[in-house]
Order: structure tokens, then C-alpha cells, then sequence
């Protein structure tokens, strides 16, 4: 008897297909499982197909499903290797707490090295240039927050001169009266070309209101008790390099050379949003460059041998040079680098005016400001003729004054 399978219950029976020899003429396809004679189902060969693809199908999401959970393990994996054996990870107070399980296990040794005089001369110097300076740079950072944030750039549009030769004066007088160190000055310059003021005048304003404003001038006179020509030097410097660099770019500068930004820093927030943010940025960068100042400061003092130091600054054109070069690499504040350069005995008033003069004007976090702010381009050219207008200035006026 031939083996038949029945449809599903409720599935009409389709009608016999004709066979294959009598639509092409071709003899029919034997199945092996069938006896002989017998033809296949019509219902029986579709619902065979149904099979296979719903197989098909369940083959497919248990391959996905592998592939899910091969690279689940792989992540786990991974986050194994990351956390360790044990599964825990290596985070910032595991670290710290390390650190200090090491340094109390070796204070004594830690107690032996600080005792040494060369170690306590360092933290004299050090503490005594952060003590110091600390609090102009807290209060210039937050009167350049207020300034960036409160005062619009309209107002200096409308308080400079329309003509440009007289308005970079202008603008280099009026950074004595808006305080701000060099972190605010950058984003206040790209404002104020944003908004329709002269380059040359922007740039002026850029390079003398870190300079001359009254917190630096006053941190400069703390810095140097009983010496007022150190201050009026420094601000005349500072001021006829800014108001130099202001002329020669509207001599010789293109407006391809600056790119100014496409909006502000802080656009789109509330004014205290932007003020404290504005504060935070600041006091971060700027008291981590006090610090390596401060540190750079106390190892030129008491790690340095003093027959170097007294060679460097027998010679003049090495010893102006040399802390030229220093203001750049340490990139110390405007409001804290009178303290440094008043800590380095050791040269000449002059040498130390260069210092003062350079730095508030040019070094390594400037130069990486003005590039992200005006391109580098400008950056690439503005910086190398800055420094070597502020080594200048600085030695001509040290000559007249000091």
C-alpha cells in the first residue's frame, strides 16, 4: 500500500500539477523515499519547502546568535584582560590610594631625602613664589571672566577710532584698564574681529592687556619693593611692542593670514554658565603653569651650581636670551611671572625685563591659543616677529631706565 501524508486540517488540497514528461516531455525526478510509481504530493513538496526554510531561517538566527554571543565572550574577554584575574578594575582612587600606602611605607626615607639643605632650599623657593602669586592670579582670572563674559564686543567697537593707524594705541592704552591675563586676551582679540574691529587694533589689545593691566603691573611691584622703574619699564615695553606689532600688521599683514573664529567660546550659554566656565578653564591652566614655573623657578636656584649661573649672567646678550627663551618654555601667567623672574638673582634687571616682556606676549600655550583661534598660519607668523619685537623692546627700554 502506498504511503500517503495529509494535509494540515483546514488546508484546501492544491489540484495535481501535470508531470514533467508531459509539460517538456522529460521523465519525472524519482525520490529514493518513495515507492516506485508514486508521485510527490503537490501540498507535501510545498510544505517540505516551508520546512526548509523555516529551518533555514532558525539556522540563521541561531548563527546571529552565536556570532552575538562569540563577540559578547570577546568583549567579556577583553574586559577580563582590562579589569585583571581578579575582576577588578585599576581605577583613579585604587591608584591614589596606592600611592599613598607607598609614601607612607617609605617616609622615612621620604623625610631623609626632603631634610637635605638642597631640598629645603627647593620648597623655600617654591612655596614662597606660589604663596606669592597665587592670589593676583586668582583675582586676574576672575576679572577676565567677568570682562569675557559680561562686557560685549560691541563696546570696544564703538569705543576704538575709526581709522586704524589711530585705533591700535587705543587699544594697546586700553588693555592698562581692563585686566586680564593672556588665557581671556586670546578668545576677547577673536571677538573683536568677529565683530568688525580692525586686526591690527584686536592684535594690539591681544598683546598688551596681559601686559599692562593694573593686576600684572601691581603683581610687578610686589615682586620688585623699592624698584618703581621696573614697573613704568615694563609697561612701556610691553606697550611699544603692542603697539608696534599693531602698526607693522597693518603694514604688512593679509587677510588670508587670519582666520578669525566662527563664534564665540561661550555662545549659547547663560552668562554665570560662561563666567564660571571661563573660571574653572583659567584657574586650571593657569595654576598648572604656576606650578611648573614655581618648580622650574626653585631648580634654577638651588639645583643649578652657582658658577653657571654666574656665567650665564656675566654675559649680557646670553643671559637676555637665555631667559627670553625660559619665558617661552615655562609659560607662566602674566599675573604670577614677576615673582619668578624676581627669584633669578642671579641676572641683570634688563635680562629680567625681557623676561616680563616676552611672556605675557608669547610662549608654548599662547602660541597653541592663537593657532586654534586664528590658524596657524597666522600663529606660524605672528609669534617668531612678537618675540623678537619683545627681546627688543625689552633691551631698549632696560638701557633708558634700568
Amino acid at each position: 500500500m502506498a504511503i500517503t501524508e495529509d494535509a494540515p486540517p483546514g488546508a484546501e488540497r492544491a489540484p495535481a500539477r501535470p508531470s514533467v514528461q508531459q509539460a517538456g516531455g522529460e521523465r519525472p525526478e524519482k525520490h529514493p523515499d518513495r515507492p516506485h510509481g508514486e508521485q510527490p504530493h503537490p501540498h507535501h513538496d510545498r510544505h517540505s519547502d516551508t520546512q526548509d526554510g523555516h529551518s533555514g531561517t532558525h539556522g540563521s538566527r541561531s548563527g546571529s546568535q552565536d556570532s552575538r554571543s562569540g563577540s559578547q565572550d570577546s568583549r567579556s574577554g577583553s574586559q577580563g584582560q582590562q579589569s585583571g584575574p581578579d575582576g577588578k578594575r585599576l581605577s583613579s582612587p585604587l591608584v591614589l590610594t596606592l600611592v599613598l600606602l607607598l609614601a607612607v611605607l617609605a617616609q622615612s626615607r621620604i623625610r631623609g631625602a626632603l631634610g637635605t639643605p638642597l631640598m629645603q632650599s627647593w620648597m623655600t623657593v617654591f612655596v614662597a613664589v606660589t604663596v606669592q602669586a597665587l592670589p593676583f592670579l586668582v583675582l586676574g582670572v576672575l576679572l577676565s571672566a567677568a570682562i569675557a563674559v559680561f562686557v560685549p564686543a560691541s563696546f570696544f567697537a564703538r569705543a576704538l577710532p575709526r581709522h586704524p593707524a589711530l585705533a591700535v594705541p587705543v587699544a594697546g592704552v586700553a588693555g592698562a584698564v581692563l585686566p586680564g591675563c593672556e588665557c581671556a586676551s586670546v578668545p576677547v582679540a577673536g571677538a573683536l574681529v568677529r565683530r568688525g574691529v580692525t586686526p591690527a587694533a584686536a592684535l594690539a589689545f591681544l598683546l598688551s592687556a596681559p601686559a599692562i593691566n593694573p593686576i600684572v603691573l601691581t603683581a610687578t611691584a610686589v615682586a620688585f619693593p623699592g624698584r618703581p622703574e621696573m614697573v613704568l619699564a615694563r609697561f612701556l615695553a610691553s606697550l611699544l611692542v603692542a603697539c608696534t606689532m599693531g602698526w607693522l600688521w597693518q603694514r604688512v599683514g593679509r587677510t588670508d593670514w587670519l582666520r578669525p573664529p566662527a563664534h564665540g567660546a561661550h555662545e549659547g550659554a547663560t552668562k554665570g554658565e560662561a563666567f564660571w566656565s571661563s573660571v574653572r578653564h583659567d584657574i586650571m591652566h593657569a595654576g598648572g603653569f604656576l606650578v611648573l614655573g614655581a618648580m622650574a623657578a626653585a631648580t634654577l636656584k638651588a639645583a643649578t651650581p652657582a658658577a653657571w649661573l654666574r656665567t650665564a649672567a656675566d654675559n649680557p646678550l646670553f643671559s637676555i636670551l637665555a631667559l627670553a627663551v625660559l619665558a617661552v618654555l615655562l609659560s607662566i601667567c602674566s599675573e604670577a611671572d614677576a615673582f619668578v623672574a624676581a627669584s633669578l638673582t642671579q641676572f641683570s634687571l634688563t635680562a629680567k625685563l625681557v623676561f616680563l616682556v616676552v611672556g605675557p606676549m608669547i610662549d608654548l600655550k599662547l602660541f597653541a591659543m592663537q593657532a586654534g583661534t586664528f590658524g596657524r598660519g597666522f600663529a606660524l607668523r605672528f609669534a617668531p616677529a612678537t618675540f623678537v619685537l619683545a627681546v627688543a623692546g625689552g633691551v631698549l627700554t632696560g638701557a633708558v631706565l634700568l
